[in-house]
């Protein structure tokens, strides 16, 4: 067996890795890298290996840095299948038909500006019916429910608990008389998640590829997120100010939405009007819903027994445009959660151009906000930030809370490898930047000695046929 690294090698983004295995190429995951225009193009239009031979795919989640390239990798001949959970395959199918509007709009802005220097236009890298037609070829399986998905190669699907339907994929190999499991994290949750299932224990493993997206960060207490939030909304209300929540439409939405709901239950809120302000946002909440088998005990309990946890009397979900634009008369106060998370596109940009300049509103961040983007200018404490090509003052409040991160911190991360049983051989450190990937390596030396620990470069490959592993009928299935 060999793995090629293909994506999120030394960065989060373009997650994508190509196994070989008994004459068969499985890729896991197949995901848009998303950095300098003209990097990016070059990276997600061209493959480093031919479509067509691909035999399978196995995704580990729905996030677009995982999945987002899929429909171009059926366009360019994949005809395989495939697998993933049953919520991983809904929350893609809105997230891809997103994903090609955005892909649309980005055309047709370059088009424009190349066609002022009679230059010919450029193609979206796939359209909303590409996308559709990739979805067929998903094959949804529930988590423990083990896969022949090769010769010779078994796939079953663990809770991961990032976001809804987040699997961690084990791969059961057996190649030239000898068996042994191949565990892919994926993304890996914090525990003790409001809304999701902590991320589950894999027994006997030999060979690690995990995540370090904050292998060397540490974050805020996750008891005192609701405290924390109902601190700073009620005292952005208190002033008859508006909250700003910009928020990613999978899973940080969800999250606030059900914080909101528990404070407002708890008599801890006033009774003010909350807008979910986003198609996709209003979408996957819907696709939530459609899936209680992945909440843990506590929300399945609540949603069973009590309400529906992500509606409440005075929360609108907004798809309209119209609507959206009716937000910006609000007079009173009001919480306006909208995306993008890191305020790159979407609704979000019109609610922080009508509101940020007011100083008794309140700009609340909840999730991560890469550099350069809107989102980091804003947490950056610029007194000025450019929306939409005009310059805005930034005088709203300015809040950040990073207790509602869907990844695992250092301690977290550590925690899941010290949960993980078998004489693990080697490790891969992957989905990190260099920083953070290097510093959890040094960590993972640390508390395995014994295997070899490797943060690999992009194409780098990794051969597993000269480890030392148990014969077949050694092994336990």
């Amino acid at each position: 067996m060999r793995i090629h690294f293909f994506g999120a090698t030394r960065t989060t983004t373009g997650s994508m890795f190509l196994l070989e295995v008994n004459e068969q190429r499985i890729l896991l995951e197949c995901g848009l890298f998303q950095g300098k225009r003209t990097e990016s193009i070059e990276r997600n239009r061209k493959f480093p290996f031919k479509p067509d031979r691909i035999d399978a795919v196995v995704l580990s989640h729905a996030h677009i840095d995982h999945c987002g390239n899929l429909p171009n990798l059926c366009c360019q001949g994949f005809a395989g299948n495939i697998y993933c959970t049953f919520a991983t395959r809904d929350l893609a199918s809105i997230l891809l038909e997103d994903s090609a509007e955005i892909q649309r709009a980005d055309a047709e802005f370059v088009s424009k500006k190349r066609a002022k220097q009679n230059l010919p236009p450029v193609e979206p890298l796939y359209t909303a019916n590409d996308a559709e037609k990739a979805v067929r070829q998903f094959v949804a399986l529930n988590y423990d429910r083990p896969m022949l998905v090769a010769d010779g190669v078994t796939v079953t699907f663990r809770d991961a608990g990032h976001i809804l339907g987040s699997a961690q994929v084990v791969l059961d190999i057996r190649e030239q008389g000898r068996k042994y499991r191949y565990l892919f994290s994926g993304d890996i949750g914090r525990g003790e998640d409001d809304i999701l299932r902590d991320p589950q224990p894999v027994e006997d493993v030999d060979f690690l590829q995990i995540e370090s997206t904050y292998g060397g960060r540490e974050h805020s207490v996750k008891s005192t997120a609701h405290e924390t939030v109902g601190k700073l909304v009620l005292e952005t209300l208190a002033q008859k100010g508006k909250v700003i929540i910009p928020a990613f439409s999978v899973g940080r939405t969800q999250q606030i939405v059900y914080t909101l709901h528990q404070l407002s239950r708890a008599n801890r809120l006033p009774l003010v009007p909350i807008f979910v302000d986003s198609p996709l946002s209003v979408n996957a909440t819907e696709v939530y819903r459609l899936h209680p088998e992945c909440f843990n005990e506590d929300i399945y309990k609540f949603l069973r027994e009590t309400a529906n946890p992500f509606g409440m009397e005075n929360l609108s979900y907004i798809r309209e445009q119209a609507h959206s634009v009716r937000l910006n008369e609000l007079k009173e106060p009001a919480i306006i959660i909208s995306a993008s998370g890191m305020c790159e596109a979407g609704r979000i940009r019109h609610h922080l151009k009508n509101n940020i300049g007011i100083p008794k509103n309140m700009v609340l961040f909840i999730g991560y906000c890469a550099e350069h983007t809107l989102g980091a200018q804003i947490l950056s404490g610029r007194e000025t930030v450019n929306i939409f090509g005009e310059p805005h003052p930034v005088r709203a409040r300015v809040a950040s809370i990073d207790s509602f991160s869907g990844h695992a911190d250092k301690h977290e991360l550590k925690r899941y490898v010290e949960r993980l049983t078998g004489a693990i051989k080697k490790i891969s450190v992957v989905h990190g930047e260099a920083s953070q990937a290097f510093t959890f390596a040094e960590s993972l030396k640390a508390m395995k000695p014994q295997a070899e620990v490797i943060v690999p470069d992009y194409g780098q490959s990794l051969d597993l046929s000269s480890c030392s592993c148990a014969p077949e009928q050694s092994r336990s299935p």
